[in-house]
């Protein structure tokens, strides 16, 4: 099954149209980008949060509701060495939801001033996010 692209571009998530249609991939690189970036940036995951994403509305068990953790740290978190750590951890956990089959390897580094760059290989898969973090 495919879905549409979406990508990083440095004003945050794209899609490609050529020809009237939309780029599509089989792969994970939609999935990945929306568990990072595709929540409200103040949802923290705290229970009773009204500012939680829409989707869960309808989920009881806390554990199953989708956040997105890292979006939330990059927007409240300084930019130090010692918080990049808590960002990677927030990406496993944004992660999380793939099967045991999908082997996930996460890292991070600052290549510049104020951005943070994930390198996350899924199996064969290795999909690269460059994003501001201003704080």
């Amino acid at each position: 099954m495919s879905d549409v692209l979406l990508f990083q571009t440095p004003d945050d998530g794209d899609v490609s149209i050529d020809g009237g249609q939309f780029q599509l991939t089989d792969g994970l690189e939609t999935a990945v980008y929306l568990s990072l970036f595709g929540g409200n940036w103040q949802d923290d995951g705290s229970e009773g949060n009204p500012l939680q994403w829409w989707g869960n509305a309808d989920v009881i068990d806390p554990l199953q509701r989708q956040t997105s953790r890292t979006q939330y740290l990059l927007q409240s978190l300084s930019a130090t060495s010692g918080n990049l750590k808590r960002v990677e951890d927030a990406a496993a956990a944004d992660l999380a939801w793939l099967p045991e089959r999908y082997a996930v390897t996460i890292s991070t580094s600052v290549p510049e001033r104020n951005k943070v760059q994930f390198v996350i290989q899924i199996n064969d898969l290795t999909v690269t996010i460059l994003e501001d973090w201003e704080r």
